[in-house]
């Protein structure tokens, strides 16, 4: 009789163990699902960065440079102490490296670095209609609404309006770009005598998106 119930009682033990592995395992399996799903798994070392995505770049050792930073049309961001970097193009780990490089000349040893990406770029603008509306005004020869085809750059756009006046400030041109979630516009600084950038602007070959502004500010005296 005591067999008979060592018995039952082992079996029920070992019935139970083998569910509670059972929800480990489902658990685990769901878990590593919805990891994979939306900004969390660009999060991965090995995530290739792309313009519009938003960064979070933290430094250890001085919390006052921690700050978002979106990656602009030309693949760039700024950040203190360093300057233009341009992440586009390049992992997540390997722009962290170059980040604490960056900063090490500025500390006693290098610097805890952490990148991470804080937003994804909206998936959106890949689906968007054959063409769009891009607006110039200012010292344009023909300033107004352009309707555009994709992956139109600022230079040529420039073409498409006809050129700058003589009375261009060519040095200060700028694209200003309006953010559809939250409104704010952001305005870059484009150099026509210098189309390729030169770091503090963006370069010429920068892709235009839907609802782009360019405006060509006038000369000012003895510009």
């Amino acid at each position: 009789m005591i067999a008979r119930v060592q018995g039952s009682v082992i079996v029920t033990i070992l019935a139970r163990i083998q569910v509670w592995m059972m929800t480990i395992v489902v658990t685990g399996a769901v878990g590593t699902v919805a990891f994979g799903v939306g900004p969390a798994s660009a999060q991965a070392g090995s995530y290739i960065i792309k313009p519009g995505d938003t960064l979070r770049l933290e430094v250890l050792e001085d919390t006052s440079l921690n700050r978002n930073a979106l990656v602009l049309p030309d693949g760039t961001i700024s950040f203190p102490l360093v300057g233009v970097i341009r992440p586009s193009g390049r992992t997540v780990n390997q722009v962290q490296n170059m980040l604490r490089g960056r900063l090490a000349p500025n500390f006693a040893t290098p610097p805890t670095v952490h990148v991470s990406v804080a937003a994804l770029r909206n998936p959106a603008e890949d689906l968007a209609d054959p063409q769009f509306d891009i607006f110039a005004l200012g010292e344009v020869l023909a300033p107004g609404r352009k309707e555009v085809e994709p992956g139109i750059t600022l230079l040529q756009f420039l073409a498409e309006a006809g050129g700058l006046s003589r009375f261009a400030a060519e040095k200060r041109i700028e694209l200003h770009r309006t953010d559809p979630q939250t409104g704010q516009v952001a305005t870059f600084l484009f150099n026509y005598r210098v189309p390729q950038g030169d770091g503090s602007t963006i370069n010429g070959g920068t892709r235009l998106q839907a609802g782009d502004v360019i405006k060509v500010p006038q000369k000012r005296l003895f510009e």
